[in-house]
């Protein structure tokens, strides 16, 4: 079985990584599929976003790290996959993720979505958050993989 995780990954949080090595055990195969989103201005590149994802995940069986742009189903479609994972780190988190999961679902009904929800001690972390702690000079080794610690240390020092 092989199941598609779609997002912006800007940055790659412990949360997102540990979904994938998750996912990685259930499914067999994931494709990690990093979003380019035109209406964000994104801290890294597509290009260094990916470098971080292959970096973190290299000793995981299974990943495969691709880009895309346009609509999730069109690239689950393209990738052939029989899920599209979602992760849920709060009660919050689902009616949004509900949404597009119905919306996909209104797309290409061929698609199901699966929930999993991130380990308690990494409920608190999102992209957003990491960045806000990172751009006030805070610690971020223990919310991120290291590679992107550092980087995020050069690009707000």
């Amino acid at each position: 079985m092989k199941a598609l995780y779609p997002g912006s990954f800007d940055p790659l949080t412990n949360g997102h990584l540990d979904l994938i090595k998750r996912a990685s055990r259930l499914f067999g195969e994931i494709i990690v599929a990093v979003i380019s989103n035109p209406s964000k201005t994104p801290t890294f590149s597509l290009d260094r976003r990916v470098e971080h994802i292959t970096e973190a995940t290299k000793e995981i069986n299974g990943v495969e790290i691709i880009t895309f742009d346009g609509l999730t189903v069109k690239c689950a479609e393209k990738h052939k996959v029989d899920v599209i994972l979602r992760g849920l780190r709060a009660m919050s988190d689902f009616e949004y993720e509900l949404q597009i999961a119905h919306t996909n679902r209104s797309l290409d009904s061929a698609f199901e979505t699966v929930f999993l929800a991130t380990e308690a001690h990494h409920s608190f972390l999102s992209s957003s958050v990491v960045k806000e702690v990172a751009r006030f000079q805070g610690e971020t080794k223990h919310m991120v993989p290291e590679i992107v610690a550092k980087d995020l240390k050069r690009v707000f020092n």
